[in-house]
């Protein structure tokens, strides 16, 4: 958690809330296109989204989208100064930009007088596609050379009394990026966006960004996380919620843990994991359940479980916490654990 807080929007970077952000995939001036996007990516659990800024009809588009949406919004712009202050005028939560390509000092100048007279936050992000020359040839691709790119983008806009910012320092390396953060974590106040740029594909991509986001938020360093993915946006908040849940900071949802399986198996434990996991996928419970492959383990394994079950040919264990365990036969186990865990989860609305 950073020392300072910034606000974005409604969101409130630094106040040990990391928030999941994604970014549109398609153009912002397809108005119906972008808002239909973002409120998928509401639904999937976003608080922050960005959308790209291309030309004057995507800025002002900015405005019509923000209307029909509940997330902040932030506008991404390279190489105009121009379309920043466009992108503010039409109401963008924050901006994402790299001082190093926005232009001349005074065109810096003009984009923080209008952030600064809108009160909105600014992402100075470095990565290694953006790393300028001298710090290439000082440092080499470094987690160095990204620091110093990035501290000295955060100088100028400071210059000119810009102070609610967000830095970022990503690399489609995953070492390099955990490197970077950890070295910017101890030289800076400000809030970190977290993300391993240019993940990849969603399978490699999930993984990349697990190793790297996750090693950086078990350190405590990170406000925000972006899981960058060449994939509908909408996998990217999934994963991120994966990510924070299997680090322990995202603490109301259902886990479901359940057997790699192995020979001792004698029913069907993949299927039963993955019904179990489609029930109680989207349901905000802190609950545990286990299903496990066999019962010379399972019982033990799953005694912290709030429900579980231990599978055999001709019989299952069922597990509840609190009671004793419970032999059903094989035939009828999965009817009566799925009776169970409605009656648990309705229990638990209950509660709330």
């Amino acid at each position: 958690m950073s020392e300072k807080k910034v606000q974005v929007g409604k969101v409130v970077l630094g106040d040990g809330h990391i928030a999941v952000q994604s970014m549109t995939t398609v153009r912002t001036s397809d108005v119906k296109a972008s808002v239909a996007q973002i409120l998928r990516l509401e639904q999937a659990g976003c608080d922050i989204v960005r959308v790209a800024v291309l030309d004057e009809a995507d800025a002002r588009a900015i405005k019509e989208v923000k209307r029909e949406v509940n997330v902040p919004i932030v506008a991404d712009i390279h190489f105009s100064t121009k379309l920043a202050v466009l992108s503010v005028e039409a109401g963008a939560d924050k901006l994402r930009i790299n001082p190093g390509n926005i232009g001349a000092e005074g065109d810096i100048a003009r984009v923080a007088a209008a952030v600064k007279e809108r009160g909105i936050p600014v992402r100075v992000g470095a990565n290694t596609g953006s790393i300028e020359p001298h710090f290439y040839e000082k440092y080499g691709r470094s987690a160095e050379a990204l620091v110093e790119s990035a501290l000295m983008n955060v100088h100028i806009l400071e210059k000119y009394g810009v102070e609610d910012l967000v830095l970022s320092v990503k690399a489609s390396d995953v070492r390099l990026t955990v490197e970077a953060y950890r070295m910017l974590s101890k030289r800076t106040p400000y809030p970190l966006h977290l993300g391993v740029t240019e993940a990849g594909t969603e399978r490699s991509g999930v993984v990349k960004s697990s190793i790297g986001i996750g090693a950086l938020l078990l350190d405590g360093i990170g406000d925000t996380i972006r899981v960058s993915l060449t994939a509908d946006p909408v996998k990217e908040a999934v994963a991120a919620h994966e990510i924070l849940r299997a680090v322990g900071l995202e603490k109301d949802f259902t886990e479901v843990v359940s057997c790699p399986t192995c020979g001792r198996c004698e029913y069907d434990c993949m299927g039963m994991a993955a019904r179990v996991n489609s029930r109680v996928a989207g349901v905000h419970k802190k609950l545990k359940i286990a299903v496990m492959g066999c019962v010379v383990n399972g019982p033990g394994e799953a005694k912290d479980c709030d429900l579980g079950i231990a599978g055999g040919r001709e019989s299952c264990v069922i597990m509840e916490r609190g009671k004793p365990n419970e032999k059903v036969a094989a035939e009828v186990a999965e009817k009566v654990f799925f009776e169970r865990l409605t009656a648990l989860l309705s229990e638990e609305e209950h509660e709330e």
